[in-house]
């Protein structure tokens, strides 16, 4: 039987690494920044952080303290079957992750609103980096903020100065696959 009409495939449907401007990311194989979320407590912003974090190719998603793991329905309902393709664990306890990492070569950057934080956009990171984000009112606890050895802020120019969490986290992974693209481009 055969179809009732011609299927033709404009570049518009084609998957974005198929595309002319996608090709620009080919130097870009693995973004080689991981996410610690420290008690991020909505099964959806994870779930948010598991597709974004797969959107840019990145190394790893760790959930820690009360942040919900993909055994929760609303993590697999919003991250649509990244909890499948992206790298993640739970972790215990936060401090020692950071730790590790921190030894292991990793750049630890928290994103948190504060004073003395660089603008995000002003950020030179250090690659491979770990973003650490926090609850989602209460933000980092003191802790996890001294084990961070940069604190980078998003610019607020708002009245309420605070994005949802999941939001801030695609912000951020987005500038940093832009910055990488650019360093990966000049070597």
């Amino acid at each position: 039987m055969s179809a009732p009409y011609n299927v033709t495939v404009s570049e518009n449907d084609l998957p974005y690494r198929a595309t002319a401007a996608g090709a620009t990311y080919d130097a870009v194989p693995r973004l080689p920044v991981s996410v610690l979320l420290h008690n991020v407590r909505s099964a959806y912003n994870v779930g948010a952080f598991f597709r974004t974090l797969d959107a840019v190719s990145g190394a790893h998603l760790y959930l820690a303290g009360i942040s919900p793991t993909p055994a929760h329905r609303g993590v697999t309902k919003t991250a649509l079957g990244a909890e499948t393709t992206l790298p993640w664990s739970h972790v215990e306890d936060s401090v020692q992750m950071l730790d590790s990492l921190h030894r292991g070569g990793w750049t630890i950057a928290a994103v948190e609103t504060l004073v003395s934080a660089v603008d995000l956009f002003e950020w030179q990171p250090s690659f491979p980096v770990c973003l650490v984000f926090g609850h989602e009112v209460d933000g980092l606890a003191p802790g996890i903020v001294e084990r961070a050895s940069e604190h980078v802020r998003i610019p607020m120019l708002g009245r309420k100065q605070s994005l949802n969490v999941a939001t801030s986290g695609g912000v951020v992974l987005y500038e940093l696959l832009r910055k990488y693209r650019t360093l990966s481009a000049r070597r």
